[in-house]
């Protein structure tokens, strides 16, 4: 309430704050907000990400029929990409359907070299052809759609704290109710228009490191989501850089109240 005035101070008896939680396909559509606070009246809303004991800003897939690039970014893969991956997954599916789902990943003998770095290599080669397309739309999209495309603070529980972030990244957060000010300031991110590198992680083949323009950095990190093999691989995307104006609170939550 120090930093959103508009929770606790409305227009009239009318002007009714409510609560409203979101719905897993929002967050598909680069919505990651899972609580909303609503005053219709007002026209005015924000958003909060809630985590528990994680940073990832993202899980999401990559199959044979998944297209990242118009999922993510609004620019269709091309066939390159899929004939690079579709013969991984499709062993993967033959393997999946002869064992009758019961075959586990720790069968494969070298998952890394056969399934996740070949389908890493093809992903970051994609990536960097669909960034050269359109390299400012680009930039922007992909940082919208796994951060989040509407303003929210995130709120990241852990065993001894709380930490609050504002990503205002559109300049909805922190607006003033009439003459009432908030207490605290939460600037605005600029967004970036730029990738300057994509490229593994030193000493490690699942994951890459893409580095923004702005103090932007993220981590994709590449495993299977189950223990049984199955067609698809799903990224674990965690920001491992934000730019300096973002706001950030911790607080500290005695042990005997967590």
């Amino acid at each position: 309430m120090d930093i959103e005035p508009r929770i606790s101070n409305g227009i009239d008896e009318n002007d009714v704050l409510q609560l409203e939680i979101l719905t897993d396909y929002q967050g598909q559509l680069g919505d990651v907000r899972d609580i909303l606070a609503i005053r219709v009246i007002q026209k005015w809303e924000i958003g909060v990400s809630a985590k528990n004991n994680h940073r990832a800003v993202k899980h999401s897939r990559l199959s044979s029929d998944i297209d990242f690039g118009k999922k993510w970014l609004g620019e269709k893969c091309s066939d390159a990409y899929f004939s690079e991956v579709n013969p991984i997954f499709n062993e993967l599916k033959t393997i999946q359907q002869e064992s009758n789902r019961t075959e586990k990943w720790s069968s494969l003998s070298d998952k890394n070299l056969t399934v996740y770095v070949p389908v890493l290599d093809a992903f970051k080669k994609e990536l960097h052809r669909l960034y050269l397309t359109n390299p400012s739309k680009v930039a922007t999209s992909l940082i919208e759609y796994l951060v989040g495309n509407k303003d929210f603070y995130k709120v990241i529980k852990s065993d001894n704290a709380v930490e609050i972030q504002a990503y205002n990244l559109y300049g909805t957060l922190n607006l003033p109710f009439q003459d009432i000010q908030p207490k605290f300031n939460t600037p605005e991110i600029t967004l970036p228009s730029e990738i300057l590198d994509i490229s593994y992680k030193k000493n490690s083949q699942t994951t890459l490191i893409v580095t923004f323009n702005n103090d932007w950095v993220l981590s994709f990190r590449i495993h299977n989501a189950s223990s049984r093999i199955e067609p698809s691989l799903k990224f674990d995307i965690n920001l491992i850089n934000a730019p300096h104006s973002l706001f950030i609170n911790k607080l500290s939550v005695p042990q005997e109240l967590v």
